[in-house]
């Protein structure tokens, strides 16, 4: 075994508060393993936009109290004294542990922290930052990811993701920091150190529960939080908004952070909502709602004309929500946005109703940076950010916002005599059918998608599912004002679009692809139209990425 990691691993051990980690580093030392010990300092995890995320485990590649604290610590210095920070947590493993070191490390470097009373959901978090008038955030999650996963995300004053420079600047100042062992800690007794109590929850409520719900209420609705922190807070905020509180997953209802019922928590994720349509059929839901572990994301489900559900699309919710927003607010600044991989027809949408529209970088930080006078932000990953006359009450995906707010529309079109579906049918008349897919290949040896991105650029496909390509930009090189990011975008003939970037949060290449059908019949007709052109894209794309 190298000299250099053993070094590196005693080194590690010397400063490890935790047992857990310490018993394992020392088992893997004395067992001599040497590809496990590499495997955990051979690389560490990087901070960027998305601040860390990885597996659970000792060594800088993992997420552990050193890896926490070095995190801390750097955000500290980027901060300065003073400061005040308000800490989130979710349900998942060392959640709370990493929460209680971070505020540990900020108050000891003279800080001032407040920590949120229990595990709640991503959101409550975001909107605090603000409510509160603090200089940053910090919530450990995971969202989505398996359970052996835990992560780190940081928000600005403005209580919305960092966005570059200044997560260079808290990478910097966190490979600046020595040995965990050496900062000075506070402690829960420190007056610079708060637990908040249930106000901020009550605050959070109230801010949602004045979304443009409308005044339906008859609607039942089966739900589930997949084992996360969403439950609680979900039925609040139904309570309050006048709603009945939804059927809950029983098997799914508490925050579990093994996630025992799903192969992964990602509503997104084949069989993940399997427990929920079949709550959905046993009560006659008219919609089925879920969200993910830390409550910032949210599927719709709803029921099918000839028996059973269908999942629908986050363009589909996207869409629905965005001109629902539109009709309930007012003024000539509002703006909506989405990203360059979702649906372009929120863009029509806005067009057809005088808003202006911006396009972003994946992700809600991006979406957040779209412009003044923001009512409505969403992504095709089950993100969306619903706002009112008065602004968006949360500067970053919201999944307890997002499911009141469809649960207001979907109670007012069944008080129609309508249902969502019909309300997708309106939308695809009015601006053509817009049908999106993906396609995603999850790989153990990200070199695949290095290889597969670097093929793609040096022989860009010509035609893709029997369309011409009419333009390819490549996104690294900065397209329309928006920053450089490693994408690829291929507009096809006929409308159609196809964005390739690698996952910014896990070992996947992640294909967008969008075909519009002009509705000249039955919509029906359109959506069987869809599928097909849908499928040769994806046969084509599959063929070009050779993986």
């Amino acid at each position: 075994m190298s000299s250099d990691l053993v070094r590196l691993a005693r080194s590690w051990l010397a400063q490890d508060p935790d047992p857990e980690t310490r018993a394992e580093l020392t088992a893997l030392l004395d067992g001599g393993d040497a590809d496990a010990l590499r495997e955990r300092f051979g690389a560490k995890l990087e901070f960027g936009t998305a601040g860390l995320r990885g597996e659970l485990g000792a060594g800088p590649n993992r997420m552990n109290r050193v890896t926490v604290m070095r995190a801390a610590a750097g955000l500290a210095r980027v901060l300065g004294p003073g400061r005040h920070v308000v800490i989130g947590y979710d349900a998942r493993h060392k959640s709370d542990v990493f929460a209680h070191d971070t505020a540990a490390v900020l108050t000891g470097a003279g800080l001032r922290a407040s920590v949120l009373p229990r595990p709640l959901p991503t959101p409550v978090l975001a909107f605090a930052v603000r409510h509160l008038g603090a200089d940053a955030g910090v919530t450990v999650t995971a969202s989505h990811n398996p359970p052996r996963d835990n992560g780190y995300k940081v928000y600005w004053n403005d209580g919305s993701q960092i966005v570059p420079p200044v997560d260079s600047e808290i990478s910097a100042a966190i490979d600046a920091v020595g040995q965990v062992s050496g900062l000075p800690l506070g402690s829960p007794d420190d007056p610079a150190w708060a637990t908040l109590g249930d106000d901020v929850v009550a605050a959070y409520l109230e801010a949602v529960t004045a979304l443009p719900l409308g005044g339906a209420r008859g609607l039942r609705v089966a739900y589930t939080p997949l084992h996360g922190v969403g439950g609680a807070t979900l039925a609040g905020a139904f309570r309050a908004a006048g709603f009945e509180v939804p059927a809950t997953v029983e098997a799914q209802a508490a925050p579990d952070p093994d996630f025992p019922t799903v192969a992964f928590p990602n509503p997104e994720e084949p069989g993940a909502m399997d427990l929920a349509l079949e709550l959905a059929r046993s009560v006659g839901a008219d919609i089925v709602l879920a969200n993910d572990p830390d409550a910032d994301r949210c599927a719709v489900g709803v029921p099918l004309p000839e028996g059973g559900y269908r999942m629908l699309t986050g363009d589909e919710v996207g869409a629905l929500l965005g001109e629902h927003v539109i009709r309930q607010t007012s003024g000539d600044g509002r703006l909506v946005a989405t990203t360059i991989v979702s649906s372009s027809l929120l863009g029509k949408i806005a067009s057809g109703h005088g808003v202006r529209y911006a396009e972003t970088l994946t992700g809600f930080k991006w979406i957040m940076k779209a412009g003044d006078g923001l009512v409505f932000g969403y992504e095709e990953a089950l993100g969306y950010s619903v706002g009112a006359d008065s602004g968006l009450p949360v500067h970053d995906k919201d999944g307890i916002g997002a499911a009141l707010t469809v649960a207001g529309l979907a109670a007012q079109a069944k008080l129609d005599g309508r249902n969502l579906l019909d309300l997708l049918d309106d939308q695809a008349r009015r601006y053509g059918l817009h049908a999106t897919s993906q396609l995603s290949v999850r790989v153990d040896d990200l070199s695949l998608i290095t290889g597969a991105m670097a093929r793609l650029r040096a022989t860009p496909p010509v035609k893709l599912g029997g369309r011409e390509v009419e333009s390819a930009d490549d996104l690294s090189e900065g397209s329309a004002g928006l920053p450089p990011t490693d994408g690829l975008r291929y507009r096809l003939s006929g409308g159609a679009r196809v964005v390739v970037r690698p996952s910014g949060t896990e070992p996947k290449l992640k294909c967008y692809l969008e075909v519009v059908v002009p509705v000249t019949g039955e919509v029906s007709d359109a959506r069987a139209q869809a599928v097909q052109d849908l499928d040769a894209l994806k046969a084509d794309l599959s063929a070009a990425l050779g993986l």
